[in-house]
Order: C-alpha cells, then structure tokens, then sequence
C-alpha cells in the first residue's frame, strides 16, 4: 500500500524525537511513501536547527539530509499540486504547504499520515477527515500497533 507522509513523519525517520518508533514501525511496515518534494526541504530545514542548536552533530545533519529522498518511492513536484493545495488552504483556512500534503493524498487516493496534531485538528469533520492519521494512533493496516 502506498500513503503519504508529512515532515513530522519523516524527520521522524532519522532524527530522534517523540515517536520515532512509530514512524519507524511505519517505515518497516512495507509502506511505500510518497510526499511533495517540499518534504525534503522542511525535513533538512529541522535537521539544520537541530544542528545549530546543538542537538546533533553536523555530520548527523548531513547523513539525515542526504539519507532522507531514499525513503520515498515518489517525490512529487509541488508546483504540480500548488493549484489543489491553495484551494485547500483557502476552504480549510491553513497553511498552503500543510495542504501540499493533503493534496497529494487527493489525488492518489491514499491515506496522508502525520504527527500534526494543529493538522488533524483542521481536518477534523471535513470531507477529509477519514484520509488523515495521527501517527500516534495508526491502525494495524497502517503499522500501528
């Protein structure tokens, strides 16, 4: 099965943080992940506060960032899904780049899995609300415990 996942999934992956065994779990779960190419972006951008912060080491930011398009099956363009996504963010009344996201999952009928809480909130009962999963609360089909 295929589903799409956020940057609060995916930073997840390769940076230690509250439920990176989920996301884990998530990836060694046979998966395939697809996201918008702006995932790459928001992922390395954590990466790099983390370093400047000094909660990891430079060299594991780097790792991270050159590690983290090998997790996708598929990156797709944004400017491909910015039309969609600015629609959303207008009804939902949320940021564009979150809806991205949501878009992607529209349009390859899957399930969008986040760890956004401020996400799934804005989403609760739309038309969307059963494509959107809180990483926290997968069920088994999608590698949850």
């Amino acid at each position: 099965m295929t589903v799409v996942v956020d940057a609060s999934v995916a930073v997840k992956w390769l940076l230690a943080e509250q439920d990176s065994p989920l996301a884990l779990a998530l990836a060694a779960s046979g998966e395939d992940f697809l996201a918008p190419d702006l995932v790459l972006a928001e992922c390395a951008n954590v990466a790099w506060k983390r370093a400047r912060r000094g909660e990891i080491g430079a060299d594991q930011a780097r790792a991270a960032v050159a590690a983290w398009p090998r997790w996708f099956r598929e990156l797709l363009p944004a400017a491909d899904l910015l039309d969609e996504a600015f629609g959303l963010a207008c009804g939902l009344d949320h940021p564009v780049y979150d809806c991205l996201y949501l878009a992607a999952a529209i349009r390859h009928d899957v399930a969008l899995v986040t760890a956004d809480r401020r996400l799934i909130a804005r989403l609760a009962d739309t038309p969307w609300q059963d494509r959107i999963f809180d990483l926290a609360r997968l069920p088994a089909s999608l590698g949850g415990q």
